[in-house]
């Protein structure tokens, strides 16, 4: 049987008896005050991820144009996951603009994820002040890893996070769509063992394993299929 799983801030210091350097405003600054535009991205992109899978974070906090930038400032990322719904800090950056957070981090279940600036005042004339903003949350669907094998016409597999004791949905493919076949337990390790039957020789006969979702998890379809040589 075959398996198919479907630039950093500047700063200045003036030594004593020497002149200090100076240090010049941003090129764009006029005096302003601006709501910051606050982006970022995730990599790898994916529209689900699994459990265990690591993340990076980069974005930016802008003016109106993606030229303008704040000359100081924290930026914040911030996490959100149902064991722990409070917004948290994770990372910070002390010079934001284009941002960077250092990594990784993992997913282990469906999380949001935001950007909070604090904002900040000009000294002066020659400076912009930003306000203080954050981006619209990111909510990051997270399913569970499904560690398989398929010995004979069987197929063995090891759920994580742990599914002890829970019911796995086996459905086999029946024209079109998928019915329900059987279902099986997972024992207190979260793994399951089914035997599955075979079509006429040649023949491949599809089968699904479902696993059900739930405010932390989102739901996995892994597809598999049978065939007798």
């Amino acid at each position: 049987m075959r398996f198919k799983r479907i630039i950093t801030g500047l700063a200045a210091a003036g030594l004593l008896g020497l002149t200090p350097l100076a240090v010049s405003a941003p090129a764009n600054a006029d005096g302003q005050t601006y709501t910051p535009n606050i982006a970022f991205d995730i990599s790898p992109a994916q529209s689900l991820y699994t459990y265990g899978d690591d993340f990076y974070v980069s974005g930016s906090v802008t003016g109106p144009t993606a030229v303008d930038t704040p000359s100081g400032g924290q930026a914040q990322l911030q996490i959100y996951t149902p064991a722990n719904p409070v917004w948290t800090t994770i990372a910070t950056d002390d010079s934001p603009g284009f941002l960077y957070f250092p990594g990784p981090w993992t997913f282990t279940s469906n999380t949001q994820l935001k950007v909070v600036y604090t904002g900040f005042t000009a000294p002066n004339e020659f400076y912009d002040t930003y306000l203080p903003g954050e981006s619209a949350p990111l909510a990051v669907p997270v399913t569970y890893k499904l560690n398989a094998k398929t010995p004979g016409t069987s197929i063995v597999g090891k759920i994580k996070p742990s599914y002890a004791k829970k019911k796995v949905i086996i459905q086999r493919k029946v024209g079109k769509s998928y019915k329900k076949y059987r279902s099986v337990r997972t024992n207190k390790k979260s793994q399951f063992r089914v035997k599955l039957p075979t079509g006429a020789r040649g023949k491949k006969v599809f089968f699904r394993v479902i696993i059900k979702g739930s405010s932390e998890m989102t739901g996995l379809a892994a597809g598999f299929y049978t065939i007798r040589y």
